[in-house]
């Protein structure tokens, strides 16, 4: 009896010593398995515990400083219920949210407010014929993400400055367009504008899901702008007044569709 009484001493002194462990945990001393799941992110200068931590720089896949990172993680993790909050602060990116769930592609972010300068992405990938350029930002009350696609949300959106680096004509100035989107079992949709000044007005409505995407809208130069002009009518039919009426539609469903007629 006294050789198991002792065992199990030593098996609750290890238990209390490993819970400890892990209640002060170092937060770099997790960074080799938390960089193995960044994706090609980095975190560097960490201080701090895991559950209440900093990364004094944030790198990028391609190297570009980020920033700083603050974090608290709920210690209710280790019972499977995850609450993590997150800021990040530099020069050309900010993103602050809290997160709940089991797993980021399978969680719900709240409170969430973005800024990205586009450079960040360097010149990938092409949008609209061009590189984009300018700064996004984004409010969110709610996302709620299943597979890492938005199964419900309300958001807005801003691209301010908007320009596309074309590959041969320069950058193509676009002004200011914001769009406010709600998502529900999957679908995206919503107004998409112009802010009512600089040289794209525009008026549309986008709809997104995994499997489809929309888009119609009226778009036109404010004022003359031959390049912008030429750019919009690749988009859809010109009138006589020089509005382009787009009416887009592409993915899976819509070429379903397509072989269905």
């Amino acid at each position: 009896m006294k050789v198991w009484r002792t065992a199990l001493t030593g098996l609750l002194a290890l238990l209390v010593l490993a819970f400890a462990l892990l209640w002060f945990l170092p937060a770099r001393w997790a960074m080799p398995w938390l960089n193995a799941r960044l994706n090609g992110v980095r975190l560097q200068e960490v201080s701090g515990l895991l559950w209440d931590g900093k990364a004094g720089q944030v790198l990028s896949a391609r190297g570009d400083n980020l920033g700083t990172l603050q974090w608290q993680l709920s210690r209710r993790a280790l019972l499977g219920d995850n609450r993590l909050h997150v800021e990040l602060q530099g020069p050309r990116v900010d993103v602050v949210g809290t997160m709940t769930g089991s797993r980021a592609t399978d969680a719900t972010w709240t409170d969430v407010q973005m800024r990205i300068d586009l450079t960040v992405l360097g010149g990938s990938p092409l949008v609209l014929g061009g590189v984009p350029r300018g700064t996004l930002r984004a409010t969110a009350r709610s996302i709620e993400l299943r597979g890492g696609w938005p199964w419900s949300m309300d958001a807005r959106v801003a691209w301010q400055d908007a320009a596309l680096s074309m590959p041969r004509q320069g950058d193509l100035r676009l002004g200011g367009v914001h769009a406010e989107l709600q998502a529900t079992n999957g679908v995206i949709e919503g107004p998409v504008q112009d802010v009512g000044h600089g040289p794209l007005r525009v008026d549309g409505r986008l709809q997104l899901s995994p499997l489809a995407r929309r888009f119609d809208a009226v778009a036109a130069p404010r004022g003359s702008n031959p390049a912008l002009q030429r750019w919009l009518a690749g988009f859809g039919a010109v009138d006589a007044e020089g509005v382009t009426h787009i009416h887009y539609s592409g993915g899976l469903a819509a070429a379903l569709q397509g072989e269905q007629r």
